[in-house]
């Protein structure tokens, strides 16, 4: 007799959330995902490693198709035709991108149903809580969007080029990595120097650092290993002050602190004190030590300037997410793809066909999903 375990792929839905650098597959009612593969594939031998920046409808469609079969296939190891699957995607996704991964689910592999749940809204439904202010710091920009009562407020949000990559771009241009390989990749070592080696460091320290005191002791250098063949020694301050660029504010004295704050400023005054002491973080990047307690010191210290001392806040509290900041959306889909609203909000494949349109997401989903 087989064990109702033994048949779950079939009977569980799939959750998928393709970000920008890494996509998270799964299956509904599992508390993580069963693999984390970096978004790329390739079309006739060149790499694309950002399916994302595919303009043309063509090239994109073939980018897509080509990743799905390695998802499913290579990682996955099961067949995608006649099952349920969630799309977990940002609530800025560009439609183009969103119509065309429908037409390749639905077309190419023959999904039975598809549901497109948004990434910020479903990060709350780990939580049970239906207002917040939702901060993704991926690996290609931080979003920020208020969600209230379940709906989130577009007018109010903020995005900023500040996130994974201009860390990395910051390491790539102080530390000298020497010649590399042809099966190295500066991007590569960037990134695992970045999440092996730094942390962001407090805003007191970073205030000292930038004064160039040299009183207070360093921060030790490491040494970090390429390919068990060579090493390269990675300074201390490099260690501490390479997050320092997502606090640095722009030429509109814009940062990622002040996005924050903007926000709650042009939200409605008995909203504000709420989406202060409710705030959600998510997405890899805030994964680095010290960064909840560095956004708070600074926001902290923001609320000092003329521009926001008219806001009555005395404080800020941060939301401790059920699982690791960088699948919480993909959590999201997978509790929501346990629930009867899956069936009531997907759209089927003979729906697809007789229509071809895919619905945008319903203002009503995150309410059902919250309730």
């Amino acid at each position: 007799m087989k064990l109702d375990s033994d048949f779950l792929p079939e009977k569980q839905c799939i959750v998928i959330d393709i970000g920008t650098k890494y996509t998270k597959f799964g299956f509904a009612t599992e508390h993580s995902p069963r693999c984390i593969i970096r978004t790329c594939c390739e079309i006739d031998g060149i790499p694309i490693p950002d399916i994302y920046k595919c303009k043309d409808a063509q090239n994109l469609t073939l980018a897509l198709t080509n990743f799905i079969h390695i998802l499913f296939y290579k990682h996955a190891l099961i067949a995608p035709k006649d099952k349920k699957v969630i799309i977990v995607e940002s609530l800025l996704s560009p439609t183009k991108f969103k119509e065309i991964l429908a037409k390749v689910l639905f077309i190419t592999y023959e999904v039975a149903s598809l549901c497109f749940v948004p990434s910020h809204c479903a990060s709350l439904f780990t939580l049970g809580i239906s207002t917040a202010l939702v901060f993704d710091v991926g690996y290609k920009e931080a979003i920020l969007i208020p969600v209230c009562e379940g709906v989130p407020v577009l007018r109010l949000w903020q995005t900023m080029p500040l996130a994974g990559e201009a860390v990395e771009n910051i390491i790539k241009t102080r530390i000298n990595i020497g010649q590399l390989s042809p099966d190295e990749s500066i991007d590569s070592i960037a990134e695992d120097i970045k999440s092996r080696t730094c942390f962001v460091t407090t805003l007191k320290r970073s205030k000292i650092l930038e004064s160039g005191n040299t009183v207070e002791p360093k921060t030790t250098s490491v040494e970090y290993h390429i390919n068990g063949e060579r090493s390269i020694q990675i300074p201390g301050d490099i260690r501490e002050t390479a997050y320092d660029v997502l606090f640095e504010e722009n030429i509109d004295n814009m940062s990622i602190t002040t996005m924050i704050l903007e926000a709650i400023v042009n939200s409605n005054v008995d909203t504000r004190l709420k989406l202060a002491e409710n705030i959600v973080l998510m997405g890899g990047t805030v994964m680095a030590k010290g960064f909840m307690a560095r956004l708070k010191e600074e926001l902290l210290e923001k609320l000092k300037s003329p521009n926001y001392k008219n806001l009555k806040i005395k404080n800020f509290k941060f939301h401790i997410p059920p699982a690791s900041e960088n699948y919480i959306a993909w959590l999201g889909g997978s509790i929501f793809g346990c629930t009867n609203n899956l069936n009531i909000l997907s759209q089927t494949r003979e729906n697809y066909i007789n229509e071809s349109y895919v619905p945008d997401w319903p203002t009503t989903l995150t309410r059902q999903m919250i309730e």
